[in-house]
């Protein structure tokens, strides 16, 4: 079965269905991307064109189809403890929160395969022990929130783990589990993962004291990132903090925010 390659118009297809979808304004720079991470879903249902395939996701009739192309047109590949300051910067405000014996809230608002969630939770671990905390990641993909909650990783994504927090935190993988690692059931069963779309109405989710929302934005336009950034920014609690990627920013977005430092913003801040 020869599979024809992706034409200009078929892409555009996949664009405005990504945009539909989750909100994400696709490149043309994009292209091989969208024909390599569909290809094998092409030749799952014998398919020779992206246009047939494209047709069964707008069908309305293949719902799970639909689930399993956002899931492969969001994943992106991440590790632990990406970016340092904003974990530092969370150690500082665990502390704080210690000392006012207050439950401590994280949301960890696109997750991916969940580096994230659990590099925050062994900050979190670390700093607040068996007191009131909690954290959530969210991200649209429910294949890498599967992932996420094995909490099972290549050891090269945790380079960045101190050796201190590898011992604590983290089982190494032999036999044919060689060149893994398994994050600590106690951790994991204190995190909880969840499907969630920035780019519609959030579920009741209540407050939190720190937001992660990083290279997420890259991918949105203006309009929808701020629409993304009001919805986040009603979960935030006054004077909470709002970690972005080092190459987003909120500057002439109008955020109720203000910059304290590169890729970290508190709400209501006042100087």
């Amino acid at each position: 079965m020869n599979m024809q390659p992706i034409s200009d118009h078929e892409f555009s297809q996949f664009q405005r269905f990504i945009h539909e979808a989750a909100g994400i304004s696709m490149s043309s720079s994009k292209k091989a991307l969208v024909s390599g991470r569909l290809a094998k879903r092409l030749q799952q249902h014998r398919f020779t064109s992206y246009g047939e395939y494209f047709h069964l996701l707008a069908s309305g009739k293949a719902p799970d189809e639909v689930q399993t192309a956002v899931d492969l047109l969001t994943t992106n590949e991440t590790y632990f403890f990406r970016e340092p300051k904003h974990f530092d910067l969370l150690r500082d405000r665990a502390l704080a929160a210690r000392q006012h014996a207050h439950n401590f809230r994280v949301w960890s608002a696109a997750c991916s395969s969940g580096e994230e969630v659990y590099s925050i939770a062994m900050v979190l671990a670390d700093c607040l022990g068996n007191t009131s905390w909690e954290i959530l990641g969210s991200d649209i993909s429910l294949r890498v929130l599967q992932r996420a909650r094995t909490g099972h990783y290549p050891e090269e994504r945790a380079k960045h783990v101190s050796p201190q927090y590898l011992r604590r935190f983290c089982l190494k993988g032999n036999a044919e589990h060689h060149g893994t690692l398994l994050v600590e059931r106690s951790l994991r069963n204190r995190v909880q993962f969840m499907q969630i779309n920035l780019n519609a109405p959030l579920p009741q989710l209540g407050l939190f004291d720190v937001i992660f929302l990083r290279n997420v934005m890259i991918y949105f336009n203006g309009d929808t990132k701020r629409q993304v950034i009001g919805r986040v920014l009603s979960l935030l609690k006054p004077d909470g903090v709002l970690c972005v990627g080092h190459s987003e920013s909120l500057n002439e977005m109008g955020a109720a925010v203000q910059q304290i430092a590169p890729s970290i913003y508190r709400k209501g801040y006042n100087p």
